[in-house]
């Protein structure tokens, strides 16, 4: 079984020195990476940008790309920020790529959006053009490799080529717009484990499984905080509270009550490597060490 990680995402800073206090911080509470997101809009960063300055402020922090949407890249250009990030990182780069999901993004920036399959192709098409860039560089190896995926496609291709899969524990809600979407079940998690462990057969054991957590709360009233998770309709809501307290895309309860989630979690789906969103950085990050005694 494999040891924990814990890393972060790298939101908007509005200074150096800002994003350093953050990475600071992080590494003093033992969190082990720094990932840059990768979206369109007012107030967003470059992941690249956001991911070297991270690893200039840190002296042992992993950096990442968390994910990148293959839709936004070219892979020639892409090729050639991978391959300045690794050699001005030191080899900390963790590159992770995805499909995307947000339509809004896509149609703001004038991008076509596609079906999911077309995503996927797209996605595969990257890799194949990445590999044979890369391949080309000299004294720089590929950085290990995140895919996120969601569906069986994405699931199917991160098995065969990914270091790394990330479960973003997102779905669509049903008769929605594009990119209304939704908090997984443990049900539906442990599905999607046993769908991706299937296809990666023999090699399902070398693949480093990360767990997106999108709430982290402390609280001695844990029904309370899953009730209030069910009414955001600003974030990702669970259609009830049960399933808010259930999944392992949401972290609820006591210090001591997390910890031994997370401890669980790993035990029965994998989850070793817990990525947060920055907000909840300071949440999380006093029980790392309570999750590591416990394991």
């Amino acid at each position: 079984m494999r040891d924990f990680r814990f890393g972060f995402t790298l939101h908007t800073h509005r200074s150096r020195r800002e994003l350093a206090e953050t990475c600071r911080t992080a590494e003093a509470y033992g969190y082990d990476a720094a990932v840059a997101i990768d979206h369109l809009g007012p107030g967003r960063s470059s992941p690249f940008q956001a991911l070297l300055a991270a690893a200039h402020a840190s002296e042992r922090l992993r950096v990442g790309t968390y994910v990148l949407n293959v839709g936004f890249w070219n892979p020639s250009m892409l090729a050639r920020e991978v391959v300045t990030a690794v050699q001005l990182t030191g080899g900390r780069l963790e590159l992770g790529l995805g499909t995307g999901l947000i339509k809004s993004e896509f149609d703001a920036a004038g991008i076509p959006w596609q079906t999911f399959g077309q995503r996927v192709d797209r996605l595969a098409a990257t890799l194949d053009e990445l590999d044979r860039l890369l391949a080309a560089e000299q004294d720089v190896a590929r950085p290990p490799l995140l895919i996120g995926g969601t569906g069986d496609r994405a699931l199917r291709l991160a098995a065969e080529r990914a270091d790394i899969i990330g479960f973003a524990g997102i779905r669509q809600v049903p008769g929605r717009p594009a990119g209304t979407l939704r908090t997984a079940t443990a049900a539906e998690a442990a599905e999607q484990v046993a769908f991706f462990r299937a296809a990666a057969g023999s090699r399902a054991d070398d693949v480093e499984l990360n767990n997106f957590v999108k709430v982290v709360e402390v609280t001695d009233d844990r029904r309370a905080a899953a009730e209030r998770v069910v009414a955001d309709e600003d974030g990702y809501p669970t259609e009830r509270a049960e399933d808010a307290l259930q999944t392992p895309f949401m972290l609820i309860g006591t210090e001591q009550e997390i910890a031994q989630q997370l401890v669980e979690d790993r035990e029965r789906y994998g989850f070793s490597y817990i990525t947060v969103m920055r907000p909840h950085l300071n949440v999380l990050g006093p029980i790392i060490k309570r999750v590591r005694s416990l394991a």
